[in-house]
């Protein structure tokens, strides 16, 4: 059982507490009620592409059962303290990732804060074009907007993400998954990627979920798991092997950040971590009408732009994970 969540207290508005209890109301009232059928099933959602929800405990609980069970993967890499596995999924040709790494001496809050920062990201991550907050749900669930560049000649991809994360002391969670937003359709120029959710072992795999514990008196253990189709034409062989091969270097590159983030953040407003203080949140309330699906918001780009697949592939075989 997770830990009992650490609970901050921060003003809120009364028409956001009824809507909360209208909604309790509803999702417990017993079948002979005259209530829609659907809208008792909106509120056992799973967290699915385009499911717009707060996070429950459940859901974390099956991202830590996703990391610790390794029934059904493949080690695909094994070397110093990560490791790499693989699995294969009967509904879709992507395969989802698993790692596991060991930072020494780093702490795991050093690890959550990299993750969360978005101004410290700007730093770190060289592939990130632009991001946004486009809203939140409540302290612990929000919406964002990632735009990535990717190398030529493929076309640049972008995401709407909603995250969820869980603090509970000893251990702490981020998860992902794919969402809509009316504010941000697809964009000319970039193909919009999804995360996708699988049911296949009955836990969900969230685009890069993460979860850091401790791991000796002041170093920390990370997983993650993905599972992410960039559309496009790119098959799904050469995307599998893609992120096999950068998944190791994902790693190393955190590891780099997380170690020089205590400087950076000194000279970098160091008491702002609105994922800690949800009391320093500027981001405005979205709903779920804001998030649903329509035909203006799920629009691809067509193809990659003159992607030779062979050659891209074989130049892949030179790469590994100690280079850039």
């Amino acid at each position: 059982m997770l830990v009992k969540r650490r609970i901050s207290v921060v003003a809120v508005d009364t028409n956001w507490i009824l809507n909360h209890v209208i909604w309790y109301v509803i999702c417990n009232m017993p079948k002979s009620e005259n209530i829609k059928d659907t809208i008792r099933k909106d509120c056992r959602k799973q967290m699915d592409v385009g499911v717009v929800k707060v996070a429950e405990d459940q859901d974390f609980e099956k991202l830590k059962k996703l990391i610790d069970d390794h029934t059904g993967w493949r080690l695909d890499y094994n070397k110093s303290s990560t490791k790499v596995w693989t699995k294969s999924i009967p509904t879709t040709s992507f395969k989802m990732i698993k790692v596991h790494t060991v930072f020494a001496e780093v702490s795991p809050q050093q690890v959550y804060d990299v993750l969360h920062d978005p101004d410290y990201r700007k730093v770190w991550d060289q592939h990130m074009i632009e991001s946004h907050d486009i809203g939140c749900l409540n302290p612990n669930n929000d919406v964002g907007y990632y735009a990535m560049s990717c190398p030529a000649p493929l076309r640049n991809r972008d995401f709407v993400l909603q995250r969820s994360w869980l603090d509970t002391g000893q251990e702490q969670f981020i998860i992902n998954h794919s969402v809509f937003h009316q504010d941000f359709p697809p964009r000319r120029g970039f193909i919009r990627a999804t995360s996708y959710l699988t049911g296949e072992i009955e836990c969900h795999s969230p685009q890069f979920s993460f979860l850091i514990r401790p791991s000796g008196s002041a170093s920390s253990e990370l997983g993650y798991v993905s599972q992410t189709d960039p559309h496009g034409t790119l098959p799904p062989w050469l995307v599998n092997k893609v992120t096999q091969i950068f998944a190791p270097k994902l790693v190393k590159k955190l590891l780099k950040a997380s170690k020089a983030y205590p400087e950076w953040k000194e000279q970098n407003s160091p008491d702002w971590k609105p994922w800690h203080n949800p009391e320093q949140m500027t981001a405005p309330r979205i709903t779920i009408q804001d998030c649903m699906k329509t035909p203006d918001n799920i629009f691809h780009e067509p193809e990659d732009l003159g992607v030779d697949v062979r050659s891209f592939g074989t130049n892949l075989n030179h790469l590994d994970e100690d280079s850039e």
